[in-house]
């Protein structure tokens, strides 16, 4: 049951709500994607991916490019123009673990990306693994964060020592373009129901502004159901019955919270993919694991998250007979146990659960 839904989700997971390129772009001929690896782990399952690839012949070519923080005119922090510059012209991205600076240093990388692109929507679809044992079952879910503003923007200073005030900033044509991606979404992947997550109860003006928007939005969606409900309401709902929910729109910090909780329900970060959607046709598809650098280097990391992320790449390409051979390879490895890595439930190295994938690729063939 879980295998199945997982083949539909994968399918129609970006599919709905952002408008693709011609299906011509990207299905004739060999397409370049830029490949940025990350750090830690990121270099290790980029290569799992890339070998993968390889033997299902995807018509992919990686220009593999280095995302490091650089100060521009003015000191302001800046992506690598090289880096841009691949992404400007292949418009399509995948992108494992940054390492990101805690309290010091210079900005999130990943924060730094969506800003440079629009990457305004991050879809993470959170379905239950065939095979993989958690403690719920028949999960099956997505959540929309809205990714370029909130309390992401950026915006602190301080007021006196030892008072650090930060802005949350909410506009209009942020929320209004999230949720209209929401239930285009739902619309076009045959979602039955949207769910608006918020504290407009407390933060009244600014979430009063993201759900007003949201409502407003609902009126030209009357096909799909349209439910509002508190994020601490909807963080005790999810651990009780996740199946109650279908698609979930929200405001960044909330996303990036509730996101991770929804992964936890499957398995975790290690099997759950990601896609970033933005203006101007671009889009980045990413792990958003962390970086492992304990494991780095020792052929024990996991390559899942990366590969169903770059699998949702591929369906978002229009390249779907390549994706279909790949993610079936891949979640007939998980659903036999018999070569897996350490957090998956075996003994196996990184490079061994890339090579059975590998050969069950060819068998597909």
């Amino acid at each position: 049951m879980a295998g199945s839904v997982w083949r539909s989700i994968l399918s129609q997971v970006v599919g709905g709500a952002v408008k693709k390129p011609a299906l011509s772009t990207f299905s004739r001929g060999i397409q370049t994607v830029t490949l940025i690896p990350g750090d830690g782990i990121g270099p290790e399952i980029s290569t799992a991916v890339m070998k993968i690839f390889e033997a299902a012949n995807a018509p992919i070519r990686w220009e593999e490019r280095n995302v490091t923080a650089i100060r521009g005119p003015g000191g302001r922090w800046m992506i690598p123009p090289d880096a841009k510059e691949s992404m400007d012209k292949s418009k399509i991205g995948l992108k494992g673990p940054l390492k990101t600076p805690i309290a010091a240093g210079h900005p999130s990388m990943n924060l730094l990306l969506r800003k440079t692109f629009d990457l305004y929507a991050n879809v993470r679809p959170c379905i239950s693994i065939e095979g993989y044992k958690t403690p719920y079952a028949d999960v099956d879910l997505v959540t929309i964060r809205e990714n370029t503003e909130g309390e992401y923007s950026g915006i602190e200073h301080v007021i006196v020592d030892g008072v650090v005030q930060s802005i949350k900033l909410i506009t209009e044509n942020a929320s209004r373009r999230i949720a209209e991606y929401a239930f285009e979404y739902a619309r076009n992947n045959q979602r039955s129901s949207v769910t608006a997550v918020h504290k407009a109860n407390i933060m009244r003006m600014s979430d009063g502004l993201f759900l007003r928007k949201c409502r407003e939005v609902a009126e030209n969606y009357k096909d799909v159901k349209f439910t509002e409900m508190y994020l601490d309401t909807v963080c005790l709902n999810m651990v009780q019955d996740p199946t109650q929910f279908d698609v979930l729109v929200m405001p960044n910090l909330y996303g990036d919270i509730l996101s991770d909780l929804c992964a936890g329900l499957i398995g975790g970060l290690g099997v759950t993919p990601s896609g970033n959607i933005g203006a101007n046709g671009v889009a980045i598809f990413e792990s958003v694991h962390g970086t492992a650098p304990d494991i780095a280097g020792m052929d024990l990391a996991n390559p899942t998250a990366l590969l169903l992320s770059a699998v949702m790449m591929l369906r978002h390409m229009g390249l779907h007979e390549h994706a279909n051979r790949i993610q079936t390879a891949c979640f007939d490895t998980i659903r036999e146990k018999k070569v897996l890595t350490k957090d998956l439930g075996g003994n196996s190295k990184c490079s061994e659960f890339t090579s059975e994938i590998c050969r069950r690729v060819q068998d597909l063939d």
